[in-house]
């Protein structure tokens, strides 16, 4: 297996815990370990007796029963735990492809989609979203490339960086089309829950078709990256045994402070969702105000679910040059679109508490310009 380097994380490296203001950050706000524990009364004194030996392989079942509930009909037998959610794309794609198969991919996407996915021998056919479209999916299109040998389709909603979100209708045609052609499904679902107004929630995959997978992780809607705790669920008993055993390769278990610690955040999901729903309403606000009064720099599709967006700058920028320049003066650091695979955008997160005044230093940075 030969793997490309994962070009946002080795872009983040000399800037991620340097820069100031992390106006590219694809999470919501973090919190405490002091403030989860004060989410339920015996929960520190519980932490602290807590049983520093290995794990079960498959997550503890206290977890895998909290994760469970996250969907309709799932049972915690039907969940696997992994070290985060790029350990369960690295394995589910392992499971399911080999040489000689063929897979669609959304694009763009989170790297390991389709790195992994191609070092498996696969070929691997992208599907493209466009900015001219709003950042929609053309139904048409996957179906046009649909082959005979397309073992899998890989979809992004919320998306990673767009935040484009599938409606109903969108998702309900694409389990069908599966569904009539046994195409398993792997959806990265890991912004599932952090929608903007309820009506866009969707049913997870998982719960519409047995042939399909739900990706989630503690890191992205809940705010919790720290944990290092992510996720399969999924009817199809073939795939999570054949991940079970390839799981014995990597972490084997997860860590017992941070399984139980996933637990107490997700049976108290609903707050910590409430929380980061706040400040990304407050910072739709900020933002609907800025992309009015600098449309000659960037415009934007307004997203209806997570954190991020991936607004365009105007031709006359070089996104790589203009992320660099910010980050040198001002300390805000964005994500340039050379990353995806799409120069000229740039990837905004608006899940943090200090968004106003990287707001603030990102106007005033603009008016600076020549």
């Amino acid at each position: 297996m030969r793997l490309k380097p994962f070009r946002l994380e080795r872009f983040f490296v000399p800037f991620e815990f340097a820069a100031r203001y992390m106006l590219g950050s694809s999470d919501s706000e973090s919190v405490s370990i002091g403030d989860l524990l004060a989410l339920e009364p015996e929960a520190a004194e519980q932490f602290h007796r807590h049983w520093l030996g290995y794990t079960e392989a498959a997550g503890a079942p206290y977890l895998r029963e909290e994760i469970a509930r996250v969907y309709s009909s799932m049972a915690p037998g039907q969940v696997l735990v992994f070290a985060g959610a790029e350990e369960a794309i690295f394995w589910y794609l392992n499971a399911t492809l080999q040489s000689g198969d063929h897979a669609i991919i959304q694009t763009p996407c989170y790297q390991s989609h389709q790195e992994v996915a191609r070092a498996t021998g696969a070929e691997v056919t992208e599907w493209p979203l466009r900015f001219e479209d709003g950042w929609a999916i053309d139904l048409g299109w996957l179906e046009a490339n649909i082959r005979p040998n397309t073992r899998l389709i890989v979809l992004t909603t919320p998306n990673n960086p767009t935040g484009a979100h599938l409606t109903r209708a969108e998702q309900q045609s694409v389990v069908e089309l599966a569904r009539s052609r046994g195409i398993r499904l792997f959806f990265d679902e890991v912004y599932r829950e952090l929608e903007h107004a309820p009506e866009h929630r969707l049913p997870a995959v998982c719960d519409l078709y047995d042939r399909a997978a739900s990706l989630g992780v503690m890191s992205k809607s809940y705010g919790l990256p720290g944990l290092r705790i992510g996720w399969i669920a999924t009817h199809d008993g073939e795939v999570l045994a054949r991940m079970q055993e390839l799981k014995d390769y990597t972490s084997l278990c997860n860590a017992a402070p941070s399984e139980f610690l996933a637990a107490l955040a997700l049976r108290n999901r609903a707050k910590l969702l409430e929380r980061n729903l706040g400040i990304v309403h407050r910072n739709l606000e900020l933002l609907d105000g800025f992309f009015q009064r600098w449309s000659q720099v960037m415009t934007w599709v307004r997203p209806v679910a997570g954190p991020i967006c991936f607004p365009k700058l105007q031709p006359s920028i070089s996104s790589a040059a203009f992320v660099q320049d910010l980050v040198d003066r001002e300390s805000i650091l964005m994500v340039p679109g050379e990353v995806y695979d799409r120069p000229g955008f740039v990837r905004m997160g608006f899940g943090r508490q200090n968004m106003p005044e990287a707001l603030e230093r990102l106007e005033a940075y603009l008016r600076a310009r020549p």
